[in-house]
């Protein structure tokens, strides 16, 4: 009985070491083939026509979730500096009190970003279904992604898998402890990731008919995005 006890322990030990090696080798991975697409700086961008922002909470209880706050106010500095043509927001649409795409939309606007340049995709509900569908509903396969960086590499992992051409522009993250525990729940986001990618084919809960952001002629357009918006247009 004692030796079939130190026989499940050791099988067990050696389970555990090459489950975190494994996931340990996942999570290098993923940040090994994006580090030639981040960018960190808006001065390091070229004009682009689709920027995804991707969604997450405004609020974390009653304060500021950083996160968010630090992708839009990106989004704005890029419109504004005329980089970008077109924003797609995507996130989650859970119920009538959580609208992720709805909320930054609304913040977009009072920087005074038109509704022309503001696309939403409410079925965002995991990076992985915000990626493919800007593909396969959005009819756009080169675009530029808002996110933090560690974020940034498990988008770009998704989007190199479905032969999207896809940079990804790193912004800031909370200055607070939590971003460690955030970070670790990433660890284990990746390895679903790669599980979803490679083993189990899975693909976005909502598909459907294709909303293109550009049309024909506007693709043709690449190096002339909209021109930032000028108050003085409304006066």
């Amino acid at each position: 009985m004692l030796s079939f006890l130190k026989r499940a322990l050791r099988i067990a030990c050696y389970t555990l070491v090459l489950f975190v090696v494994f996931i340990a080798s996942i999570d290098r991975w993923v940040s090994w083939q994006a580090e030639d697409r981040i960018l960190t700086s808006i001065d390091n961008i070229d004009n682009v026509q689709v920027a995804v922002v991707l969604g997450t909470s405004k609020y974390l209880g009653r304060t500021l979730n950083e996160y968010y706050s630090h992708r839009i106010e990106a989004a704005i500095n890029l419109y504004n500096e005329g980089k970008v043509s077109h924003f797609l927001l995507s996130g989650d649409n859970a119920h009538r009190s959580y609208n992720e795409p709805w909320t930054m939309k609304r913040d977009l606007l009072r920087a005074e970003v038109p509704e022309p340049a503001i696309h939403l995709d409410y079925a965002g509900f995991r990076t992985l279904d915000s990626i493919v569908r800007a593909k396969k509903i959005f009819d756009t396969d080169d675009f530029l992604i808002i996110t933090q960086k560690f974020h940034c590499e498990r988008a770009l992992f998704i989007a190199r898998s479905y032969d999207i051409n896809a940079t990804c522009l790193a912004v800031s993250g909370p200055t607070s402890k939590s971003g460690f525990s955030v970070r670790l729940r990433e660890v284990f986001a990746r390895t679903k990731a790669f599980l979803d990618l490679y083993i189990m084919n899975t693909q976005p809960k909502f598909l459907g008919p294709k909303e293109p952001i550009m049309d024909t002629e506007e693709e043709g357009l690449v190096d002339e995005p909209i021109a930032p918006y000028e108050k003085g247009l409304q006066e």
